[in-house]
Formats: structure tokens, sequence, C-alpha cells
């Protein structure tokens, strides 16, 4: 038998098994990434607004949304663990630029804020849903991690809408942030899946 006969020496793209471990382990390291940049943003915004007089009621909805993404955060810690899944190098990258960039349109004013929720979470419902859907396609066997992501899904299109109804799309150059913000956020999806 020929080294090309042999299914052993096949390329592993080639292996369904193989590209679908890590396909799998790709989105949870991307997920856990994304939900850890998500509760540095809330964190940034916090530090900021925490300190504005007549500011009680948005903080009230940023600590309810940074709770939703704490617990998103804690689920992908328990899959990174149970699934051996090597966490982003990144992640020193995201503690910083999470932050920086919730203080940063903290500090441009509460409409800022909340557009700069807006976008991020639009792009995370496109991913996730991206994600749901090859979930989908691969069976039975991962119905959970599937449904997991559906409700984490659901609850980011939540503080999306929130953010909208807020004002979002009042920001100062509104188009102009929220572009840059989704930009940023599609980089940082491409880079965590596999750095």
């Amino acid at each position: 038998m020929t080294a090309e006969a042999r299914p052993n020496n096949a390329p592993v793209s080639n292996q369904p098994g193989r590209s679908r471990k890590a396909a799998i382990e790709e989105m949870i390291r991307v997920d856990h990434a994304g939900e850890y940049g998500a509760v540095r943003i809330y964190e940034g915004q916090l530090a900021v607004l925490r300190h504005v007089p007549g500011k009680e009621e948005l903080v009230a909805k940023l600590e309810h949304m940074a709770k939703d993404e704490e617990v998103h955060l804690a689920r992908f810690n328990e899959l990174v663990n149970e699934r051996e899944v090597r966490p982003t190098a990144l992640a020193p990258v995201w503690h910083v630029a999470g932050f920086a960039l919730g203080a940063a349109t903290a500090l441009l004013g509460e409409k800022a804020a909340h557009a700069c929720t807006a976008a991020v979470e639009e792009v995370i419902d496109q991913h996730y849903q991206a994600q749901v859907e090859r979930l989908a396609q691969m069976g039975e066997d991962e119905r959970q991690l599937r449904d997991t992501i559906e409700q984490f899904r659901l609850e980011e299109v939540a503080h999306r809408d929130e953010a909208i109804a807020s004002g979002a799309e009042e920001a100062p150059a509104y188009p102009l942030l929220s572009g840059a913000i989704k930009a940023a956020c599609r980089l940082a999806i491409r880079l965590s899946e596999k750095a």
C-alpha cells in the first residue's frame, strides 16, 4: 500500500473528526476571548460612569449587562477546561483593549457608550448565529454547546436592542464610531480563533 492510499496519512482537513474538533476548539477559544473582552468593556464603562452624578439608571443597566457577560464568561471558562481548549494567547491584549474601549466610549458620553454596546453586540449576534448554524450541521452530539451559544446570542441581542432604544444611534458620529468598533470586533474574532 502506498503512502497516498493509507487513510492514516490523509491530510488532517480530510479527517472529519479532526476538523470538527479543531472547529469546536476555535469556537470555544474565540467565544471565551470575546466574553472576556465584553466583561472588560463594561468594566471600563462602569469605571468612568459610576462617578458621574445623575447616571445611576445607566449604571444599573450596564451592571445588569455586565452580569450577563460574567455568566457567559464563566460558562466558557468551564468549556475551556472541559474540552481542554487552549485559551487565546491574546488575552492580555483584550484585557487592555476591552477596558480602553469601554472607558473611551464612556468618556465620550452616554450615547457613545450605548453605541459601543450596539456595535459589539451586532457583530456578536452574527458571529454566534453562524456558530449555531455550523453546530446544527454537526448533529445532536453538539446540541448542548449549540443551545448554550444560542441562549447567549439571544441575551446579546437583548443588550443590542436595549442600547439602541437608549439612544445609541444618536451618538456623535455614530456611523463612524459604530463602523470602527464593528471592524475591530471582527478583527479580534479572526485573531482569537487561531492565536
